[in-house]
């Protein structure tokens, strides 16, 4: 019996680890490609794809952390501005994220940051639903 449920650990450890390749793979692929949509967004040609993997976990860590507590903190502001607000604090994780990374990462320009946050909030959105849900599906299913 224990080691049934061993096994089930195991295996339930392996799926959360490949469901969190797909996820790095998938964000880092949207992540380069707002990059490539954006002149005055830049990131550090040397390693471009580390860089953006390194950005794409911080941000799922701050959206998971910080991200929360902005938004129940603005709820009246994002209502009153029809949600618009709600990029701005996308913009807030992007930026936090630009200084963490220590200029490996930069955004040149506020406003364009504003349609950046947009531009990856959408992309994000359809990423999702096209490629990471059928394929969690699929690792489930097969473990």
């Amino acid at each position: 019996m224990a080691k049934k449920k061993n096994k089930k650990k195991k295996d339930n450890i392996v799926t959360e680890i490949l469901i969190f390749i797909v996820n790095l793979i998938v964000y880092t692929g949207v992540f380069l490609l707002v990059n490539a949509m954006f002149d005055s967004f830049v990131i550090d040609h040397n390693h471009i794809f580390i860089y953006s993997a390194i950005a794409v976990i911080l941000i799922s860590l701050l959206n998971k952390t910080v991200k929360p507590v902005l938004v129940k903190l603005t709820i009246p502001l994002t209502a009153i501005t029809l949600g618009l607000f709600y990029f701005v604090i996308n913009m807030f994780i992007l930026k936090i994220v630009e200084w963490v990374m220590l200029g490996k990462i930069k955004f040149e320009s506020l406003p364009i940051l504003f349609f950046i946050s947009i531009v990856f909030s959408i992309l994000n959105f359809i990423a999702n639903d096209i490629i990471v849900k059928p394929v969690e599906k699929k690792i489930k299913k097969i473990s």
